[in-house]
């Protein structure tokens, strides 16, 4: 769980899961969205990806990103109990 708050720490972090809200993306598609570096991009999907926040798949030669909504459930649930 630790790693899950690590990654929301981020607000670049939390702009690539609002993106990501809204469907499916690439690399590419993300990018568009942010001035950094594609590698500073690729550090902040990797820390999202060892959070379980995102999953990733081969499609061809791209590779989209979407969320994992099991990790917001999971999230979700856990809220519900400490503030019962």
């Amino acid at each position: 769980m630790d790693s899950v708050f690590k990654a929301l720490s981020d607000k670049n972090r939390r702009k690539i899961l609002k993106l990501l809200k809204k469907g499916d993306k690439t690399v590419t598609e993300i990018q568009k969205h942010f001035s950094i570096t594609p590698a500073s991009l690729s550090h902040h999907l990797d820390i999202l990806k060892r959070a379980n926040l995102v999953i990733s798949e081969r499609e061809g030669q791209f590779i989209k990103y979407s969320l994992n909504m099991s990790v917001f459930e999971e999230m979700t649930q856990l809220f519900y109990d400490f503030f019962k």
